[in-house]
């Protein structure tokens, strides 16, 4: 069964999702970029289907896809039997973008219990370091069972 698309209602969702995601941090093309990848039945377009969909330059898809590509949102991959790129998503993107996540957690928490130590546990910038590593440690704590409970419930979803 064929299921027919929407296509101002695509749109009207590719540019509130990208809105949102720009307000959240992310550049603005990127974001526009990343949602019409999302929006895309294959998960995977070319720079020239972007640029028409979004109707931006290829200077524009090109500087996003760099962007999303440099924070592994997306890959290149070369289309068969063609020297065009496609860009794809990632499989599972937002469970390997939270692990990309839990690892800059790590790092950030060694950096502040060091960085408290050497503040001194007494001092208020120690204890205010102090309270920051701990709280990232409770954080990365807190996403381990957050992940091992979201692949158990998608588990139970009737998703493709």
């Amino acid at each position: 069964m064929s299921v027919e698309r929407n296509e101002g209602a695509v749109s009207r969702f590719v540019e509130r999702f990208a809105a949102q995601l720009t307000e959240a941090g992310m550049q603005r093309m990127a974001s526009r970029v990343f949602a019409q990848l999302l929006a895309s039945d294959g998960g995977a377009m070319t720079s020239a289907e972007l640029g028409e969909a979004l109707r931006i330059s290829p200077a524009a898809v090109s500087g996003a896809v760099s962007y999303l590509t440099q924070v592994n949102m997306v890959s290149r991959e070369r289309e068969p039997g063609s020297r065009r790129d496609r860009y794809v998503l990632h499989n599972e993107l937002w469970y390997e973008t939270f692990t990309r996540r839990d690892q800059a957690l790590t790092l950030f928490e060694k950096t502040l219990r060091e960085g408290a130590a050497g503040l001194g546990a007494g001092s208020p910038a120690g204890a205010r370091v102090a309270e920051t590593a701990a709280f990232f440690e409770f954080l990365q704590h807190e996403m381990h069972g957050l992940m091992d409970r979201w692949r158990d419930h998608r588990a139970t979803l009737d998703l493709p």
